[in-house]
């Protein structure tokens, strides 16, 4: 029999929520502070999995100066009947300081699940994490975190539930507080109602999004409550199965939860579906740990459980138990496994893969039409502005790869660079780099590093580039990195060996004690610099990800 071998989705590709349309599914995940917002992946067996399209494309989302993590977050799919069109919802976070974390709700819809979508409608900022449901009556009804920011009160918050119309964002009914919580794990979130045997169900994530991360359910014969928790009285998905009363905790990395029996863990926020065969399942994140360490480069990946209804009406796991598995049998057939390489040579346009962080991809500043075969890339702000730097990158999805590339690049100014390198956010990064060196007047290799916002300068490995044209290469291996470079397919000559990168992961970045530091996960990317005149630019000639599984 086939099995479905987790994640289903490698990389960033967290909050996932999932519909069917007919024998085809779609997943949605967040993107935070990346373009193009909001990842659509598409499969036929439930195995295999491809990136086929974005929400937003062409910049209508602002997402220049956002801090890490914020951004786009979880976003959720549906399907509205009444009038026949998709739905997405989701928060724009647009502030996470002091903890008041100001988010704003909207809704696009379309007919046709790849657009085009329609514009915006403003919903609510009570929160984060909203979804749409849509009643067999024609009510259309909003489910979303109420954020607790007062003192002395139970955090992160209250579930809240109002009816809505959708054609105009407004609020119809007055916010109904239903619950802070099903189990004792607190940090309920990302709610979301089905409805099936007369009731409703009300699925939450809770937890927090690290190591005690789960998903809970509760039951109701009115969508307004109250609702009754599973008898067991604890997550019915989970990464770490034991118990924890973590009650007004925000969102903790609980670290002391860690499941060591296990590779999968943060198992949480789940997105409920029937599928081709008849059976349930829930798609939901994960994570994947560094062996020996309590960090995630890979950030919250996508996977999926086989779920059952028992007797009584209520929602569990196949197998009966609660923890998430790493593989479950299938009973339909399953394609060809799907390839997480990036192989891109820029003889059209490049490739669907390659996202950018704080600002859209625009012809101005990155294309492949100015020198065909080429991906060209035009300098502006450095590697640690959260406004436009020219970064083009593409999601790790391995814990053992390399990535590849052949670059041209003239600088005149040491502020001008360009090369590869792996990419966390705008205060972790290293990168291996062509610069003008004033001393040698030539232009040289060299290496840049972010840690924690410090930037790092390795001034003791300096190489001379006769005519500006390289190719360059970066070997990553569980968290720890490697460089080389050659000059016309000469052998590969090592820069150095074995830099410590498990920091950019999770919970290696900027993040309080016993905190995650953030949720999005380590890149790989291709970029130029012109902090001088904003002239330069650089020309690449290939760009490949290659995973060593």
């Amino acid at each position: 029999m086939p099995k479905i071998k987790n994640p289903i989705i490698p990389g960033m590709s967290p909050d996932p929520s999932i519909i069917r349309v007919n024998d085809t599914y779609y997943i949605a995940t967040s993107t935070f502070h990346w373009y193009p917002s909001i990842q659509i992946f598409q499969s036929n067996d439930l195995s295999n999995w491809k990136l086929v399209d974005y929400i937003f494309k062409n910049g209508e989302i602002k997402l220049s100066g956002t801090n890490t993590p914020a951004g786009i977050w979880a976003p959720h799919l549906s399907y509205d009947p009444s009038n026949k069109k998709y739905w997405l919802i989701y928060s724009h976070m647009v502030s996470m300081a002091g903890r008041e974390f100001n988010a704003d709700a909207y809704a696009v819809h379309a007919d046709n699940i790849k657009g085009p979508w329609s514009d915006p409608i403003y919903f609510t900022s009570i929160g984060f994490d909203p979804a749409l449901f849509h009643d067999d009556d024609g009510k259309h009804y909003l489910t979303i975190l109420e954020w607790e920011t007062r003192q002395g009160y139970q955090a992160p918050g209250n579930i809240v539930i109002a009816e809505v119309d959708l054609n105009t964002g407004k609020i119809i009914s007055p916010w109904t507080r239903v619950t802070n919580g099903f189990t004792t794990r607190g940090c309920s979130e990302a709610p979301q109602i089905y409805k099936k045997f007369d009731y409703y169900y009300l699925i939450i994530a809770a937890g927090g999004t690290g190591y005690a991360h789960g998903i809970e359910i509760g039951r109701s014969k009115n969508i307004y409550g109250p609702y009754e928790p599973h008898p067991s009285r604890e997550p019915i998905v989970t990464s770490s199965p034991n118990h924890l009363f973590s009650l007004g905790d925000p969102d903790a990395g609980h670290f002391e939860m860690y499941n060591p029996n296990s590779i999968m863990q943060k198992a949480g926020h789940g997105s409920l579906f029937k599928a081709q065969d008849g059976e349930w399942y829930i798609a939901h994140l994960m994570s994947r740990p560094l062996n020996g360490t309590l960090l995630n480069p890979l950030g919250r990946e996508t996977s999926i459980q086989k779920m059952r209804w028992t007797d009584d009406g209520w929602l569990e796991m196949a197998d009966g138990t609660n923890l998430a598995k790493m593989e479950f049998d299938y009973s339909l057939p399953i394609g060809s496994e799907v390839s997480h390489d990036v192989i891109d040579d820029f003889d059209k346009e490049y490739q669907l893969e390659f996202m950018t962080p704080y600002r859209a991809q625009t012809p101005n500043w990155v294309n492949t039409h100015e020198r065909p075969g080429h991906l060209r890339i035009y300098g502006q702000n450095s590697l640690f502005s959260q406004f436009n730097p020219s970064i083009m990158a593409t999601r790790a999805t391995s814990f053992n790869y390399d990535i590849q590339t052949k670059v041209e690049f003239h600088p005149e100014h040491y502020s001008q660079t360009a090369g590869v390198g792996i990419y966390y956010d705008s205060n972790n990064w290293i990168y291996l780099n062509l610069t003008h060196s004033e001393q040698l007047n030539a232009t040289i290799l060299t290496i840049l590093q972010a840690k924690l916002g410090t930037r790092i300068e390795f001034v003791n490995h300096r190489i001379v580039i006769p005519n500006g044209q390289v190719e360059l290469k970066l070997s990553y291996r569980d968290g720890f990195v490697s460089l080389f470079y050659r000059i016309e397919k000469e052998e590969w000559n090592n820069i150095i060996n074995q830099i410590d990168a498990t920091y950019l992961s999770d919970e290696g970045v900027n993040g309080e004690p016993g905190e995650i530091g953030g949720f999005t996960g380590l890149f790989n990317f291709i970029a130029s610099v012109d902090t001088y005149q904003h002239q330069s630019y650089a020309d690449f000639d290939y760009y490949y990800v290659k995973n060593n599984q």
